[in-house]
């Protein structure tokens, strides 16, 4: 297994948030200095999107490039024109730069439904989709992922993820029913599949066929708990260490590593550690989560 990093893990988000974040050339330097060999892209515009200029910036750190995220609308069916066409964007940009080994990482447009957002990490029935609106969700993951494909070549998962409208593992079972398994595969965050109230190897367990990208996020459990208790929304609890680094949470990433060497998955771990601009060292928290997975043994070279 091979382990990246994501800019993420340096408060690079999707959001519109507050604060500054480090440009994209020191994380991609303190990516290479604290041990990751590949990243994900970023949001569009972060990293260069001159595909000769943004290779030639991963070479010079012998970095891989394994994908990028990209958040729909997805449950408004007016968006999905819209999302297709950025995904496509985004794919071309990936097959230029790294050629046809690199994922379109879909998701829902998560943090921008005030419901799914003050209910993260404690979602009920009666915030979930309608048949009709699982209808309207799945139909654009498929024309998305079918598009991706045909035109770039590129094969595109779905990122489960808290404040979005799939978090819980029912919701993950129910999007993996209503989508094609040629055609999209699923991208498993260990953090958000704990938060969002399931347990990462029966996750792993439950999905395995349909899982083709893994991302490695440890989630607190006495910080869940609290977000509980006190209601916080989804930017108060990762603005309070939710996802905290690796080890240090309730996600038994032995045993993830165990039933991801069962199915002899050799597809890269990227390792996301969620903060918001301005929480801690991101640098220091990279090296202790690098320097845990070698503790736990990931690497057959270590």
């Amino acid at each position: 297994m091979k382990i990246a990093n994501a800019p993420c893990s340096w408060g690079v988000l999707e959001f519109d948030l507050e604060g500054e974040v480090a440009g994209y050339v020191q994380v991609l330097d303190e990516m290479r200095q604290t041990g990751y060999a590949g990243t994900e892209l970023g949001d569009w515009g972060f990293m260069p999107t001159h595909p000769a200029t943004l290779k030639k910036e991963l070479k010079a750190r012998e970095l891989s490039l394994l994908g990028a995220f990209v958040p729909v609308a997805l449950v408004n069916l007016q968006a999905h024109t819209e999302g297709e066409a950025v995904a496509l964007r985004t794919a071309r940009l990936l097959v230029d730069v790294a050629g046809n080994t690199p994922f379109i990482v879909l998701a829902d447009d998560n943090g921008t439904v005030h419901l799914r957002t003050k209910h993260a990490g404690r979602v009920q029935p009666e915030h979930e989709l309608s048949p009709d609106g699982w209808k309207v969700f799945a139909d654009g993951v498929n024309r998305i992922a079918q598009a991706v494909r045909d035109q770039t070549g590129l094969r595109t998962v779905f990122h489960h993820h808290c404040a979005g409208y799939v978090e819980t593992p029912a919701e993950v079972e129910t999007l993996m029913r209503l989508t094609d398994p040629v055609i999209v595969g699923l991208c498993f965050d260990t953090g958000h599949y704990r938060f969002g109230g399931g347990d990462p190897v029966e996750g792993l367990k439950e999905h395995a066929d349909r899982i083709w990208h893994v991302h490695f996020k440890d989630c607190h459990s006495d910080v869940a708990s609290q977000s509980r208790a006190q209601e916080w929304n989804y930017f108060e609890s990762v603005a309070n260490g939710v996802f905290c680094e690796l080890g240090k949470g309730e996600v038994d990433f032995p045993a993830v590593i165990t039933e991801l060497e069962k199915r002899d998955y050799d597809g890269w771990i990227v390792v996301e550690q969620d903060v918001l601009p301005g929480m801690g060292s991101p640098k220091e928290s990279a090296q202790r989560n690098r320097e845990y997975l070698r503790r736990v043994r990931i690497l057959s070279n270590v």
